[in-house]
């Protein structure tokens, strides 16, 4: 019989998937195998790299292809380069085909943002639904990016019944806005960003009072961004004693707030599952199914 009182060994051994991880930004750009390495050594066996624009989803569907069955692609335009399709027409043409290969597994990031202002929110929603259409024409799940955003993105989403799955990249919103997604049975990713969040009515809470279910979530280094700060003043004392030796290593030899890596996930794991009062091999192994049922992967 197994010793049980060591779990360390097992936990060694879960499938982490990283939702979303930006392998494709400059800041990996001398040494995306080692980084990779990293994050099979740190327990991630599988990482999502969106493509946001035309380039972007070309060079991760080329990553996908050096690093099969570790690697994943999504191809997307994000709300911020809508206004780059309107002036190329013709660039979408090498999108789509883009997003039919076999490696891209998702339709995305796209949606809306009107925190900034790179893209008139006509022509985002423009590009948005063109996403969406190809998301139900090729049946792949459907990656959103929004900010202030809400009520247009699900507009938007009404008139098409047909949409794959539907999953929330970062989410970093309220838990009324979270409620609004879940009751579509939509998924979110959550990211180191709950380091951040110190509102009464957001990420942390959803975790806290139950509202999020472990079968509605996606775990997302959101490599290089969203680093996820341990050491943060009000994260809660029995959230930072959840977070292993092993996980706070890797996070802090790695790591930094200039750039992040996939390695990370295991600490943000430890730390979701301290919000949610639950194992981390629960919340290991619920976001690894979740991840292997949404994209199609196989183990």
């Amino acid at each position: 019989m197994a010793d049980v009182k060591n779990f360390d060994h097992l936990y060694e051994n879960l499938i982490l998937i990283d939702g979303a991880a930006n392998l494709v930004h400059k800041k990996f750009t001398r040494d995306q195998e080692s980084v990779i390495q990293r994050a099979k050594d740190a327990g991630v066996q599988k990482i999502m790299v969106p493509g946001s624009s035309v380039k972007s989803s070309k060079e991760a569907l080329r990553l996908s292809r050096i690093y099969p069955g570790i690697v994943y692609s999504t191809a997307g335009i994000h709300p911020h380069d809508s206004k780059s399709i309107i002036e190329e027409p013709d660039s979408w043409l090498e999108f789509s085909s883009i997003a039919r290969a076999p490696e891209c597994v998702a339709i995305g990031p796209c949606g809306l943002d009107y925190q900034r202002d790179f893209s008139e929110p006509d022509t985002q929603k423009e590009i948005f639904e063109k996403q969406i259409q190809l998301a139900c024409e090729l049946d792949k799940p459907l990656l959103i990016h929004e900010r202030s955003a809400q009520e247009d993105v699900l507009e938007i989403l009404k008139k098409y019944p047909e949409v794959p799955q539907v999953i929330v990249k970062g989410f970093m919103g309220t838990t009324d806005e979270a409620l609004k997604y879940l009751g579509r049975g939509f998924f979110l990713g959550l990211t180191g960003y709950l380091c951040k969040d110190k509102s009464d009515t957001g990420v942390r809470k959803l975790l806290e009072d139950g509202t999020l279910s472990v079968d509605k979530l996606l775990v997302e280094s959101d490599s290089p961004f969203m680093y996820p700060n341990t050491r943060a003043s009000k994260l809660p004392q029995h959230v930072k004693t959840a977070i292993t030796e092993r996980s706070l290593l890797f996070l802090h030899r790695y790591c930094t707030f200039q750039r992040n890596e996939p390695c990370s996930l295991p600490a943000i794991v430890e730390m979701i599952a301290a919000f949610m009062k639950k194992t981390p091999e629960e919340v290991a192994l619920a976001t690894a199914f979740n991840a292997l049922k949404l994209f199609g992967l196989s183990q």
